[in-house]
């Protein structure tokens, strides 16, 4: 069975720092890309880091220097580092698993079931 587990999502203040990890199960996914992106109440889903199969990677404008994506491929999983976090960064986490690392969820053929980050001020 295919499948993508996200945890990790807590309520945190602003600030702080936590760390998303993701967990693929079947063996296809070892050679897949892997993204992470978020969706606020009321707002599209938004592109946030992706990671390739050979571990090159790609972050949105606004999270470069705050968010670190890696990948453990041995074990399946890609986790999601965030530092400095933000009210604004307040959303449902998803990871997500398609052949290349993309910005468009479309191209993203798996999906998990989120898990919710909560920063206050």
């Amino acid at each position: 069975q295919v499948q993508l587990v996200e945890s990790g999502g807590a309520s945190v203040q602003a600030g702080d720092s936590l760390t998303l990890s993701c967990v693929a199960f079947g063996d296809a996914f070892k050679s897949y890309a892997r993204g992470w992106f978020r969706q606020a109440p009321g707002k599209e889903r938004e592109f946030v880091a992706a990671i390739s199969r050979h571990g090159d990677t790609d972050y949105a404008q606004s999270m470069k220097g705050r968010f670190t994506i890696s990948r453990d491929t041995a074990n399946n999983v890609v986790n999601l580092q965030m530092s400095s976090l933000k009210p604004e960064d307040t959303a449902v986490y998803y990871c997500a698993s398609g052949p290349l690392v993309t910005d468009y969820p479309s191209t993203y053929d798996y999906w998990g079931q989120g898990t919710q980050v909560t920063v206050s001020s």
